[in-house]
């Protein structure tokens, strides 16, 4: 279920696999007796801990009402949209890879995240149980827990920031649902980003390791069998491989095993409050750099952690922790990598002063409260639900980092049939102003048979009259 990719930061116990292995001694084969086994040992000790995933989803789909005039072009645009989501049970193929003895296993959030049950198959044909204990969908990341196992093969995650071009690389998976595969490749590039879907961080790792639908999930290693990374996407018009695949580098999955062994409901990545854009050639030249590198600065919240360590607007940031950073999903990544509660290695270049600051990486602050209301069957739009903006809600709906007053977190069904959608602001309810969480229900308490919403939508004023 590889999804191809799509051609701007708002931003226990310690497993066993979660330690660094020690660099391994690599060389080129000896004699024509090793040139013969190929990387046939290397797929014998790392394929048994790759498993098959199958997911029963539940997907809305819009199923429109037939009518004797929807065949008619105009009568079909004119109904469009009245239909009622409904439920479709899928199933879902994917791969995934053991992590720990005790049943720890990675995939793919496209994979395993709306599933209602999750059957895993390992390579010597043992089935289990399994339930998400952590899922991102904009990372596109999921952990996993078998039920009742134990004894299981699992991968070493290998440091990814140490991963080369031209190092050679296996994929391992279950493509088409054929049984499992093993592909090899090298690796063809590095930190690419622009290639999320949705609201994904893209931050990959690329390879020519042919992978195709089904390998989702599965692992990407190298020639000392260690895990570098987790297929995901590839680049394709017709949807099989073109030698341009994507993963999600080692470094990650280890943040997710992480959290989800401390006992996190969600993944909670570092807030920047921040937005910038990578330096060009232009933007360079303009600004009196030898040569493009890094990201600017263009707008930064007054609560981000960035502006009280003395960040500011124009300022450019070269590295995190050492590691180069030229564009805001690289940020995004650096940044969960180095994880919560401790402090970011920041490489400042303001004119020609190139200095390193210290950043706390702390979550998005929930000040002001956001006062989430949820709006009864009193009002005349029950379930519609809203929240105050603060640094959290701008990080979790991806709002504009000026944003203030009332958002809709949740349209519910009646004030989402009449367009409403999740990130509107709400300007006024009936002609009256809104500047709380409170405002919304008093009026929509006393309202007539007529709602009219004055919204702020990604910077567009939208006006929605309905009748409820």
């Amino acid at each position: 279920m590889i999804r191809p990719a799509l051609t701007a930061l708002a931003i226990g116990l310690a497993l066993p696999s979660l330690t660094l292995p020690a660099a391994a001694e690599t060389k080129v084969p000896q004699s024509q007796a090793e040139i013969a086994l190929g990387f046939a040992p290397l797929v014998k000790e790392a394929s048994p801990a790759v498993v098959n995933i199958y997911a029963k989803v539940v997907r809305q789909v819009r199923q429109r009402r037939r009518s004797p005039f929807m065949d008619d072009p105009f009568f079909d645009d004119f109904f469009r949209g009245f239909a009622e989501p409904q439920p479709r049970l899928e199933n879902s193929l994917g791969s995934g890879v053991i992590l720990s003895a005790d049943g720890i296993v990675v995939s793919n959030y496209h994979v395993v995240g709306s599933a209602t049950e999750i059957r895993v198959v390992t390579a010597d044909r043992r089935e289990y149980n399994a339930r998400v204990i952590l899922g991102d969908k904009a990372s596109d990341l999921a952990i996993l827990q078998l039920e009742e196992a134990a004894d299981l093969p699992y991968l070493d995650l290998r440091n990814s920031d140490e991963v080369e071009v031209g190092e050679l690389a296996l994929a391992i998976g279950n493509p088409f649902g054929v049984g499992q595969t093993v592909s090899s490749g090298i690796i063809s590039g590095l930190a690419r980003t622009g290639m999320g879907a949705g609201d994904g961080f893209g931050y990959y790792i690329q390879t020519d390791a042919p992978i195709n639908p089904g390998n989702s999930g599965g692992a990407l290693i190298d020639v000392n069998g260690d895990l570098i990374g987790i297929n995901t996407r590839i680049l394709s018009r017709s949807g099989g491989s073109n030698g341009i695949g994507f993963a999600i580098p080692a470094n990650l999955v280890r943040e997710f095993v992480e959290q989800a062994q401390n006992g996190a409901e969600e993944f909670q990545r570092p807030w920047a409050g921040m937005a910038g854009q990578p330096v060009d050639a232009d933007l360079a030249a303009s600004m009196g750099m030898a040569l493009p590198e890094g990201m600017v600065i263009s707008d930064l919240h007054r609560e981000s952690p960035f502006a009280k360590a003395g960040f500011r607007v124009g300022d450019v940031i070269t590295h995190v922790d050492g590691e180069v950073v030229n564009s805001p999903s690289e940020m995004v990544f650096r940044m969960s990598v180095s994880g919560l509660g401790g402090s970011a290695e920041i490489t400042r270049l303001r004119g020609t002063e190139r200095e390193v600051v210290a950043v706390p990486m702390i979550v998005a602050p929930d000040q002001p409260p956001a006062n989430p209301v949820q709006l009864d069957e009193r009002t005349a739009l029950p379930g519609l639900t809203v929240a105050q903006i603060n640094p959290q809600v701008i990080a979790r709906l991806g709002l504009p980092l000026s944003a203030e007053g009332v958002v809709v977190t949740d349209p519910g069904p009646y004030a989402g049939r009449g367009g409403v959608q999740p990130g509107d602001a709400l300007l006024a309810v009936n002609g009256q102003p809104v500047t709380g969480t409170g405002d919304v229900y008093d009026i929509l308490a006393s309202s007539g048979r007529w709602v009219q919403l004055d919204l702020n939508r990604r910077g567009q004023h939208v006006t929605l009259r309905f009748r409820t």
